[in-house]
């Protein structure tokens, strides 16, 4: 009997279904400048329809980690879609830029085409919030390297900045201020300790109810990371903003030094930021230093802004947001009060 690809454990038609049932999904967040639709050998974007005099592209790549894990076990798969464009456009956002479209990259070891959709989805659902083209992408099934149920998940977004308004922190000196965005929770960084915490710690399960959290541990652990375009780049727009810093893997002391001109510091006040409950039971459960805690999660801050002094001052006037001072840029260290 003739071998074929299906015997490999590679099934060509549920590809075909899984194209079919994200058809649709992937066209409404197409926008002005998007020349294709799904299915050709790549995704084109017209420059020229965003009437800009001197484009700058900016481009990020980025997974969801082990969070995947988490999705995986509770079998939904409509989230982490939505935390792989959030990791990618929450990047490019630090350098001013405003995304334009997405691709994403699925790596299975059974193609399931309905939970492929799902994932699709929650990617569709991510781009929508960061007002991008889900341009493309690529499911790969892979058996022998994932096990059956497995699946892994990255993305590749790019946006577009003019020449002369790119954010690098070039900028930043002493004595401007330092404004954070809150988090949603945990976002997508630190997993590997949540889980060795969760199950390995406390043996616990994710359909365990929290109370103080009114919610399962599952439902918490698959809150989806926040999209800041829509609460940040309007503010690109309105304020000369010297720096921006998305604070992922590392929290606050491996991310804020990354913008920070050479000779300059900062004096941070973690304290006046609103940590969400997750993150306490996290450190009571697992018995964790508070150190630790503020290097491996984001605690609470999600986005941080450096603006002079006046410029600052102007934003939190004019501005319904929600918004903590954080404290100033100095010469010297990084200096956190936690």
């Amino acid at each position: 009997m003739a071998i074929t690809y299906k015997d490999a454990g590679v099934d060509k038609e549920a590809g075909y279904k899984q194209v079919k049932l994200i058809k649709d999904t992937v066209k409404e967040t197409h926008i002005d400048g998007v020349l294709n639709d799904i299915g050709g050998f790549a995704g084109m974007f017209e420059l020229s329809k965003l009437k800009m005099e001197n484009p700058v592209l900016v481009s990020g790549t980025d997974g969801v980690g082990s969070k995947v894990q988490i999705a995986q076990m509770m079998d939904v798969h409509n989230t982490v879609g939505e935390d792989c464009v959030a990791m990618c456009v929450n990047d490019i956002l630090c350098q001013g830029a405003k995304p334009i479209f997405f691709l994403d990259y699925i790596a299975t070891g059974k193609l399931v085409p309905e939970k492929m959709a799902a994932i699709v989805e929650g990617v569709a659902s991510g781009c929508k919030k960061a007002q991008a083209a889900l341009l493309g992408g690529e499911t790969a099934e892979m058996p022998g390297i994932y096990k059956e149920n497995d699946y892994d998940l990255a993305g590749f977004a790019v946006g577009v900045v003019e020449k002369d308004k790119i954010i690098d922190g070039s900028k930043i000196s002493e004595g401007d201020l330092l404004l954070g965005l809150p988090s949603s929770g945990i976002h997508s960084n630190g997993y590997s300790l949540v889980r060795k915490i969760v199950f390995d710690h406390k043996n616990m399960d994710l359909g365990d109810y929290i109370d103080d959290l009114d919610m399962t541990l599952g439902q918490a652990l698959l809150k989806p990371t926040k999209i800041y375009v829509e609460d940040v780049y309007p503010l690109i727009e309105k304020y000369d903003i010297k720096g921006l810093c998305h604070i992922t893997g590392g929290g606050i002391y491996e991310n804020l030094p990354r913008i920070l001109p050479q000779g300059l510091g900062a004096n941070v006040d973690m304290t006046v930021v609103e940590v969400p409950k997750i993150f306490k039971l996290l450190q009571e459960w697992g018995n964790v230093d508070l150190k630790e805690m503020y290097g491996t999660f984001n605690m609470g801050l999600g986005m941080i802004l450096i603006l002079s002094e006046a410029e600052g001052k102007k934003l939190l006037e004019n501005e319904d947001l929600k918004i903590y001072k954080l404290g100033q840029v100095t010469e010297g260290d990084l200096c956190v009060e936690i």
